[in-house]
Parts: structure tokens; C-alpha cells; sequence
């Protein structure tokens, strides 16, 4: 018997309510779908998902189901830039799901469309199917176009450092900002948005070709019949999330993040979604992946395009095609086949003269032989930190630096802008991390660095913060343990040397006042500056925040919520 039929027969008034709703007393017996949404009017990543949803409704209707819409919206990022807003950015990923949890438990249903399209939602989205665990499928919003001259979003950041600094006008500037936003959909760079579409796709919980449609196009109203379409055939073989969402689809996702690049803010959101299956996925898987699969997609921020582009190069599927020989074939997949078989469906309709080798480099012809992030270790970050290093240059990639620290981003940022920071610099930035902050992004400051030509190469950024999936440049971030957790992030004093070796995965602190010391000298003076290390950050959070701070994993666990 269908669950919904299953409370029926329990909660009597619930014919009557339905009813009251508009119902018919014919549509009280079949299956019963929740279409959920992060529809809402305050960004481009959700205005247009209650269309989308529409879509679903119907398809649902007309293969034989009922669907009915909930919504719990979601926040930008973009928007949360620059204040205290971004603080509540990582924890709206757990609020999300937990009201999704509220609403999948307190009605009945038989399966689940999820759609949304930007940095959190879609975790937070993924998190409440696993958690819940009933037939479901992720709809991907799709991706905005670009604007003018290939203008996107991310560029917005540098172009405000520039008019900053006086190198732009600022007519210029409000060019930039008039434009960088052209349509609905998840900003059009391999940000956080457009990663998290694509590990979706790539983990079979959302159907092929589904990832980063331009939103704006008939394509989205067609994978959203699709999926409507689709559920009723999960619903109908009890094909549950827990099926697909294995351990070896996780690998699949992170051998697809490899070849696209990915947003670092994904090795926080797998792990977590992993969690809700009894999964442990340690950071150092996507460091192992990485190694061993090229970086194939040239796209913004470490290439050249914007995503808009990627569909018509030949998207998603043709990145999973490119991997198979890689990949665990043997997955379950939404559509009810492996991930081989949907791989052997797409090739009969595959045309090689389709691809734009611009956009998707081949395998034997790849951007870089191995993928973009690795996990750095040493006494600065015990427990590990972060970098994606196909944005960094290759003379940044083993270096010695001179510490300059900050407590907060705002300070650092108004640093790098006055021109303190100078070549040679690491920019330390702590007591931003889960516990001490919410872990904030620090995007403004990484642009500033990345939009001065004497900054880009020449300083890195290490922080217990992350970083916005539109980050370029040598930024080191999710540095754990955090420094308000006794990180000897904490203790890195203004002119302490940091060795950075992005090839022997080290983060070290290996010198005091520009005097390099021996291994032995530098753990004595780390604990005994630890040992007097008293420093306090008042708490002065207060609700959904100051309850996320107490529970948080660390960083480097995935900064979920653990209880």
C-alpha cells in the first residue's frame, strides 16, 4: 500500500482537508507527490522555480499522480556579501532541510520532486531526500545567461576592487552591475550553484542532461515533464535515494568535480549530504580523486567561458561520457538504469562534430592532468585545509611567505585595498571559521587580491573561512582545527613565515620575525604559544545562528549540524 493511502486510513480528517484544498475525492487515492521548491522573489535562482514547479504539477497529473507545491526559499549568497548576512549563509543549509524534513513528516506522500538551483538550496535539498529517503528526484533550475562581452557575476567583485583603487570609472562599474545578470537561473560561472547542479547529475539523482539548462529556455519546461513524468516510475518500483546515493556515487560525483573544477564549498556539501546516509566521506578522498582525473572544462572561474555556454559544448552528459572509464558504471540512476546504461543511451545519439573543444577539452588534450583541489596538511592545519589550486600560478604553488593576520575579514579587505598587503604577503584570516563565525565567505577579499596585478601571484590568502565558488587566485581556506577551536591558526603572529607546497600537500609555519627554524624549534614555539593563547570572541549571535555555532562539525568534517 502507498504511505499516503497507509495515513489515510489513520488521520480521517485528512480526506476533508485535502478536499478543502481542491482536491477531487478521486485524487485522495492515487500517488501522492511533494514538489519542493525554494521558489521566492528574492533572487535569479529561485523567482522562476514556481513555473518549473507548475510543470511537474501537471506532468504529474498526467501520468497519474496528484502533486501538491511546498516551498521553503532560500537565500543569495551574492546578496549576503559584504555584511553579517553571509554568516547565515552555511547555516541556512541545515534550516532548509530541517523544514523539509517537517514538511515530508507531517503529510504523507508517496514520492518527491526537489527543485532548486543556487549554493545552498541544492545541498540543503539533497540532505532532506537522503534524510527522508522516499522515491525522489532533483530538478535542477538551470543556469542564467551571460551578459555583454561574456560578462558575468563573479567579474563584479574585481570590477568593484578596481573602481576601488580608481582604475574604472564609476559609470563603468554600473555598467558592469546592469548586466552581470541578464535572465533567471544560478549564476553563470562553475560556482558553488552550478557545481552543485552538476554533482546531482553526476551522483544519478537527477536525470541526464538535466544540470545547468539555460533557464530561460523551452529545455527547462521539458526536464521538468521529464521528472514528473519519472517519479510516478520510482514511486511505482519503490526506488528510494538510499539505492542510489552510494558510496561509489560519491566517488562518481567527485571524479566528475575533478574534471569541471569544481567550487571548494563542495567538499563542505557532500560530506554532509553523505552524513545523512551513515556515509563518512573524508576530504582526502577528493584530494586521492583529484590526482588521478584531468581538469577537461574550461570554464569560469579557472577558464575562460561562462557556464551558459557548457550545455551547447556538449554539458554534463558528455563530462560523464568523457569519465566512463573512470567511473563506477554500476550505479543506480533516477532512471531507473546504471550509470552505464544511461552512458550507452546517450552515445547512440552523440556526435563528436557537437562538442566544442573550446569549452570541453578531451581527455587525451585536458586542461591539466589531474583536477583542481587538493587537501593541505602540516601544523598550521592538522586536521587539513583546502585550495583549489588550478586557480593558483605555478611560482605560488611552493613559496614562503610573511604573515600578515587579521581577525576578521573586513579588516583584511580594507588591508589589500589600502595597499598594507604587498607582494610576499600570506593574508591570515581567522576566527571566521563554523564555530566562531558561521563560516563566511571571503570573496571581496579574494577579488581584491586577484584583481591587483601585483597581488595575484605573488600573495596568498590563508583563512578557517571559505571561500565563494567564484574564487581565483592562491586561496587556502576551511583551515582546521579553527582558530576559536585552538587552531594554531590562532597563534600565526605579523611576520611569522608560512611554507605553502601545494605538490607535498604542507601548510607550515616554519619561521618567527623572517628567521626560518628547524621542525623541533617550531612545534616548542607553536605549543607554547598555544599554551598562552587566551584570546576570546564574544558571542554576540543570537537564535538560529547562535545554535548552529554550538553544534557545527568543523570545517573539514563538512560544518554540518551533529547532535
Amino acid at each position: 500500500m502507498l504511505r499516503s493511502q497507509e495515513i489515510r486510513d489513520k488521520a480521517p480528517e485528512m480526506d476533508s482537508l485535502r478536499i478543502g484544498s481542491g482536491w477531487t475525492f478521486d485524487e485522495l487515492s492515487i500517488p501522492q507527490i511533494i514538489v519542493e521548491s525554494t521558489y521566492g522573489d528574492s533572487h535569479p535562482g529561485s523567482i522562476h522555480l514556481d513555473k518549473m514547479s507548475n510543470e511537474v504539477i501537471k506532468s504529474v497529473g498526467e501520468s497519474g499522480g496528484k502533486g501538491a507545491k511546498y516551498n521553503v526559499t532560500d537565500i543569495c549568497d551574492g546578496q549576503a556579501q559584504g555584511h553579517d548576512g553571509m554568516n547565515y549563509s552555511l547555516v541556512s543549509r541545515e534550516i532548509i532541510a530541517d523544514m523539509i524534513e517537517i514538511h515530508m513528516s507531517a503529510t504523507p506522500f508517496d514520492g518527491a520532486v526537489f527543485l532548486s538551483s543556487c549554493d545552498k538550496s541544492i545541498p540543503a535539498q539533497l540532505k532532506a531526500l537522503a534524510r527522508m529517503d522516499i522515491p525522489s528526484i532533483f530538478l535542477p533550475g538551470g543556469v542564467m545567461d551571460h551578459g555583454p562581452d561574456m560578462l558575468t557575476l563573479e567579474q563584479i567583485g574585481m570590477y568593484s576592487a578596481k573602481y576601488e583603487r580608481g582604475e574604472i570609472s564609476k559609470e563603468k562599474l554600473e555598467f558592469y552591475k546592469k548586466n552581470a545578470c541578464p535572465s533567471c537561473g544560478a549564476c553563470s560561472f562553475m560556482g558553488t550553484a552550478s557545481t552543485m547542479q552538476v554533482m546531482a547529475e553526476a551522483l544519478g539523482i537527477a536525470l541526464p542532461g538535466s544540470a545547468l539548462v539555460r533557464a530561460n529556455s523551452q529545455d527547462i519546461e521539458k526536464i521538468s515533464q521529464d521528472a514528473g513524468r519519472q517519479i510516478l516510475q520510482l514511486v511505482d518500483k519503490d526506488i528510494r535515494p538510499s539505492r542510489i546515493l552510494t558510496s561509489r556515487a560519491f566517488e562518481n560525483a567527485i571524479m566528475v568535480h575533478a574534471a569541471i573544477a569544481g567550487s571548494t564549498n563542495t567538499m563542505l556539501h557532500l560530506p554532509a549530504i553523505a552524513n545523512e546516509l551513515g556515509i563518512k566521506i573524508d576530504v582526502e578522498l577528493f584530494d586521492r580523486i583529484h590526482r588521478k582525473i584531468p581538469y577537461i572544462t574550461n570554464i569560469r572561474p579557472s577558464g575562460e567561458y561562462p557556464c551558459s555556454l557548457l550545455n551547447s559544448a556538449g554539458g554534463v552528459q558528455e563530462i560523464i561520457y568523457s569519465l566512463r572509464d573512470y567511473l563506477n558504471l554500476d550505479c543506480f540512476t533516477v532512471t531507473g538504469k546504471t550509470l552505464g546504461e544511461n552512458i550507452i543511451d546517450y552515445e547512440k545519439n552523440r556526435s563528436e562534430s557537437s562538442i566544442n573543444r573550446n569549452i570541453l577539452k578531451s581527455l587525451d588534450r585536458p586542461i591539466s592532468e589531474k583536477g583542481s583541489v587538493a587537501v593541505l596538511k602540516g601544523n598550521i592545519a592538522t586536521q587539513g585545509a583546502v585550495v583549489k589550486h588550478s586557480a593558483i600560478d605555478e611560482k605560488m604553488k611552493k613559496v614562503i611567505l610573511k604573515a600578515v593576520t587579521f581577525n576578521s575579514e573586513e579588516d583584511a579587505l580594507a588591508a589589500v585595498l589600502d595597499g598594507v598587503i604587498v607582494p610576499g604577503d600570506a593574508v591570515i584570516i581567522r576566527y571566521e571559521g563554523p564555530k566562531a563565525a558561521g563560516m563566511p565567505e571571503m570573496f571581496y577579499t579574494t577579488e581584491a587580491i586577484a584583481s591587483d596585478e601585483k597581488l595575484i601571484d605573488t600573495v596568498a590568502l590563508i583563512t578557517d573561512g571559505r571561500f565563494s565558488g567564484a574564487t581565483r587566485g592562491p586561496a587556502i581556506g576551511h583551515v582546521s582545527p579553527e582558530a576559536i577551536d585552538g587552531g594554531a591558526i590562532g597563534i600565526i603572529e605579523d611576520g611569522d613565515l608560512i611554507e605553502i607546497d601545494i605538490e607535498k600537500r604542507g601548510l607550515n609555519l616554519i619561521g618567527i620575525e623572517g628567521e626560518l627554524k628547524n621542525s623541533r624549534e617550531m612545534e616548542e614555539i607553536i605549543v607554547e604559544r598555544l599554551s598562552r593563547n587566551s584570546k576570546k570572541i564574544e558571542d554576540k549571535s543570537k537564535g538560529v545562528l547562535r545554535i548552529y555555532k554550538k553544534l557545527v562539525t568543523s570545517a573539514i568534517e563538512g560544518a554540518y549540524i551533529k547532535i
